[in-house]
């Protein structure tokens, strides 16, 4: 584990393991459900706050882990996704959502583009300015990253329960995600599924298509349905078991970038 550049660069971007030279760079855009006083709650009750609307739990202590037996940097968020989603664009109603699944979110319904565009400034662009600053800082030194993005999802969604336990999703170049899913099949006994539960038909490629696309980087979003990550030693235990499912993943990909 490196012990770099480690620590928060405000409350909204975090930063741990910064100059660690593991192949991978590690994001958590929904690492936390914190809302800042100044947003009122949103209007929401601590219930509504504590649920998958808010954040995506055990998301982070996945992230971690992985980052930590990767030797990878890491980057999360340090704000709820009611307040901005990270991992939609500015364009995108998304973004700053006004209601996500059952729940109204008080506080964003009669934004103004004032209000919006304050909240792009200081929640997204700085968010995104440090991913984009580790994968240039990595480039210019001939190691571009393997972005990985790490996220959690409901076993019931509006009702129906959901089989998939991992889901394994990408934008356009599908190399790196049909590699995981070939290495989790062999070496886990987790449901997994291609683009499921979501796909970028979704809108929830926002992250890979800013920073991996448009440079060629090989990159992947890793949805873990959250009862399997409900506590600190079960985010471990997963983060422990897919940490040899994405290095095996690398090798059958990118041998060069692996090696």
């Amino acid at each position: 584990m490196s012990t770099g550049r480690t620590g928060s660069r405000s409350a909204v971007v975090h930063i741990e393991n910064g100059n660690a030279p593991g192949p991978f760079l590690v994001v958590c855009e929904h690492a936390s459900n914190h809302i800042p006083p100044a947003y009122g709650a949103l209007g929401l009750d601590a219930a509504a706050r504590k649920a998958h609307i808010a954040w995506d739990p055990g998301a982070l202590g996945v992230a971690r882990r992985l980052a930590q037996n990767l030797d990878a940097p890491l980057i999360h968020a340090g704000i709820s996704r009611l307040v901005y989603d990270l991992n939609r664009p500015p364009s995108s109603a998304g973004a700053m959502t006004r209601k996500s699944e059952s729940f109204v979110v008080p506080g964003n319904q009669t934004l103004t583009r004032e209000e919006r565009q304050k909240r792009t400034n200081e929640i997204y662009l700085p968010f995104h300015d440090a991913v984009h600053a580790e994968i240039a800082r990595r480039m210019a030194l001939g190691t571009p990253p393997v972005l990985v993005t790490i996220h959690s999802f409901t076993p019931v969604w509006f009702g129906k329960p959901r089989a998939a336990e991992f889901g394994i999703i990408h934008d356009a170049d599908p190399t790196l995600a049909k590699a995981v899913l070939a290495e989790a099949k062999a070496r886990t006994g987790l449901d997994c599924r291609l683009n499921e539960p979501y796909s970028a038909a979704d809108e929830v490629t926002h992250t890979l298509r800013l920073h991996a696309t448009p440079y060629g980087l090989k990159s992947v979003m890793l949805e873990v349905r959250n009862d399997l990550i409900a506590d600190p030693v079960a985010e471990a235990a997963m983060a422990d078991g897919l940490t040899p499912v994405l290095s095996a993943a690398l090798r059958a990909c990118a041998p060069e970038v692996a090696a």
